[in-house]
């Protein structure tokens, strides 16, 4: 299953997370956040695609050795629309937190510190978003399953679905 069918099945699921008022969460705080740290649009978007990029391979690790209730659990516990600080050691540590700043900055010229800054904010921000194809009752969460089990070719295209959410709202 694609990305966009898991999502566009999440939202249209009455039985799983995903609301539009959810998906309007995020994407508003995308925006306070680029407004708030003069970053353009569209160096937010690719930001959040790198992030997500970063997020996809420690959530893939997660579930490899812990399994996948583990990595819904991590989800679970560092999503959400408000900066959270433990989740960059939790999820990526501080040499992957570093190669992460690094190719933002390389890819937007969003300077490193402004980054740095940000992280504690992006990274829940897409673990909220993953988390919206969570079922209700506890099941399967294909909007999760989908963004890991993708053929590992580098493409994550959060950024692209968080647009696409948008033009939902």
């Amino acid at each position: 299953m694609s990305l966009v069918n898991a999502l566009l099945g999440a939202i249209d699921n009455p039985n799983q997370q995903a609301s539009g008022s959810q998906l309007g969460g995020i994407l508003n705080t995308v925006s306070q956040l680029s407004q708030a740290n003069s970053a353009s649009p569209d160096a937010m978007q690719a930001a959040m695609g790198i992030v997500g990029k970063y997020v996809q391979s420690s959530l893939k690790d997660k579930r490899e050795h812990d399994g996948a209730a583990a990595a819904q659990s991590l989800v679970n516990q560092y999503s959400g629309t408000q900066p959270n600080a433990a989740v960059v050691t939790a999820l990526l540590g501080s040499a992957q937190a570093q190669n992460l700043i690094n190719e933002v900055s390389e890819k937007t010229g969003l300077p490193a510190g402004t980054i740095q800054a940000l992280l504690p904010s992006l990274i829940p921000l897409v673990l909220q978003f993953l988390q919206s194809g969570a079922s209700l009752d506890g099941g399967n969460n294909e909007l999760l399953n989908a963004f890991l089990d993708k053929d590992g070719d580098g493409d994550v295209d959060i950024a692209d679905m968080m647009k696409m959410a948008g033009q939902f709202m």
